[in-house]
């Protein structure tokens, strides 16, 4: 059982029958009144956040996730197809629960699935990751005072903002957190 004073960012609780990370929480003890701890959680199963206010001395338990590696293999309709790279076993996880980690994944790529009671939950990608630029819109000549930016198109289809001085074929980096151009692959 985790008390008030073990809950930090990043820390995992269960609540109501399920998994919630800390996003933000604030301690605060005033005079004689007891411990108030305010916290955002994420559910972890639906992507919600919710405002919570703890006090005293509550007691919470702490919620044991599983990472296990595993290959994407390759798109079936709206599921997405992974092999355990332990036992090689195949299984399907739906479009909801892959949500915007889905246009990120190529085929062949290894990911870390998260697991709450032996079902997957969510995908843990790495924060940068490289791919080629499929298709470019054409630079604009002269169009260099305001930090220009165009629309560009990555090997899975995602469609994001890039400098102008990026073409097809470039390989470039892109942030998986929120699907922004960091920089040109070295």
């Amino acid at each position: 059982m985790l008390s008030l004073n073990e809950i930090k960012t990043g820390v995992t609780i269960e609540l109501e029958g399920a998994p919630y990370e800390v996003v933000k929480y604030q301690h605060s003890k005033m005079g004689r009144g007891g411990a108030v701890l305010r916290t955002t959680l994420k559910n972890l199963l639906t992507g919600n956040n919710i405002e919570r206010t703890f006090h005293g001395e509550e007691k919470f338990n702490p919620v044991n996730l599983e990472h296990h590696k595993a290959q994407f293999l390759y798109r079936q309709g709206s599921d997405f197809v992974f092999m355990d790279s332990q036992n090689f076993d195949q299984f399907n996880i739906g479009s909801s629960i892959i949500g915007f980690a889905s246009n990120f994944l190529k085929d062949g790529q290894e990911v870390d699935l998260i697991f709450y009671n032996g079902q997957p939950i969510n995908t843990q990608l790495p924060t940068k990751m490289p791919f080629k630029v499929t298709e470019a819109e054409p630079a604009v000549r002269g169009d260099t005072a305001t930090n220009p930016q165009k629309n560009i198109t990555i090997e899975t289809g995602m469609t994001l903002r890039a400098p102008m001085f990026i073409n097809a074929g470039d390989t470039i980096l892109v942030d998986t957190r929120d699907g922004s151009y960091l920089e040109r692959a070295k």
